[in-house]
């Protein structure tokens, strides 16, 4: 299932996809119409937080069933073209973010690929898919792009070996690890350059793990302005998806909704000789095989 979360007649809802159609399930008012009275869950992270992943979704696909089954199921729906798309999920923590999990990508920016560099994006920072962004341009005019695969955690994880870690993944999204690269130099840390107001695009979707079998194995492609910029493979990752989330554990709990966006392929902006950073009016466009791809505006 493809499940998202998206403003709709000036109500904020969560759904799933409409299979083969672009549209979305409002499932508050599947809850609502079809479900055992109201005492249900308002957003998705209460979603995932209360189910464990199968039952979420059994759960949800009964409701649809009942939908469908309806006089009018169109009622339930919300077209694509009506809403505006928000940050699937907003995880009860700071998205945690591996740095240097692609050797070519740390080569490129001239380190090294060989320890766990963690960083964290708030949650003030979280954007949706087609959102238009600020530039920035009054504090910097090294602003970058990295396209990257997200894991969404679906029960608490603490101290958890990596032969079990991935049974605590709820599903994958994308994100677009927005960076400026000035800023980061300057203070030779990553919080504040990458915490710009709209510096972490997510989504469009969380699919859930069944539907990405082998997230180990997927195309990573950035494009910016149609120019492609990233062309890379989750193949190419240091450290693996289990190990990280085992190793991450170790020192955070993990909660359900948490976000750990997985590192980025060569290719940024700031490894081109000479270096080509966004401008207002640009357009990333960044497509993970399984998921869909993620839309970004910079303002002009």
């Amino acid at each position: 299932m493809k499940f998202l979360t998206f403003e709709y007649e000036n109500e904020t809802y969560y759904g799933v996809k409409v299979k083969r159609e672009e549209s979305a399930w409002i499932l508050p008012k599947l809850f609502l119409d079809f479900g055992e009275g109201d005492n249900y869950p308002k957003t998705l992270l209460e979603g995932i937080s209360t189910y464990h992943t199968l039952d979420f979704q059994e759960i949800v696909r009964k409701l649809v069933e009942k939908a469908n089954e309806s006089e009018n199921p169109e009622r339930y729906k919300a077209s694509f073209k009506d809403i505006k798309f928000l940050a699937p999920v907003t995880p009860p923590n700071n998205v945690i973010a591996l740095g240097r999990n692609y050797k070519k990508h740390a080569a490129e920016m001239n380190n090294k690929a060989d320890s766990l560099y963690v960083f964290t994006k708030q949650a003030s920072s979280l954007a949706g898919d087609e959102a238009v962004i600020p530039n920035h341009k009054d504090i910097t005019d090294e602003l970058d792009y990295e396209g990257e695969l997200a894991v969404v955690i679906g029960k608490q994880a603490w101290k958890i070996d990596s032969n079990m870690a991935l049974d605590y993944i709820y599903g994958y999204t994308i994100i677009n690890d927005i960076t400026a690269r000035d800023v980061q130099r300057e203070h030779a840390q990553a919080f504040l350059s990458k915490n710009l107001k709209g510096s972490s695009p997510m989504g469009p979707f969380i699919v859930t793990k069944d539907e990405l079998p082998n997230p180990e194995e997927t195309s990573i492609v950035t494009k910016v302005n149609d120019e492609i910029r990233q062309d890379g493979s989750t193949s190419d990752m240091v450290l693996k998806i289990a190990d990280m989330i085992a190793e991450v554990s170790k020192y955070i709990t993990l909660e359900p909704g948490d976000v750990i966006a997985t590192g980025t392929p060569s290719g940024v902006g700031a490894g081109m000789n000479p270096p080509q950073y966004l401008e207002p009016g640009d357009e990333i466009r960044i497509s993970i095989n399984g998921i869909g791809t993620l839309t970004t505006h910079i303002e002009k």
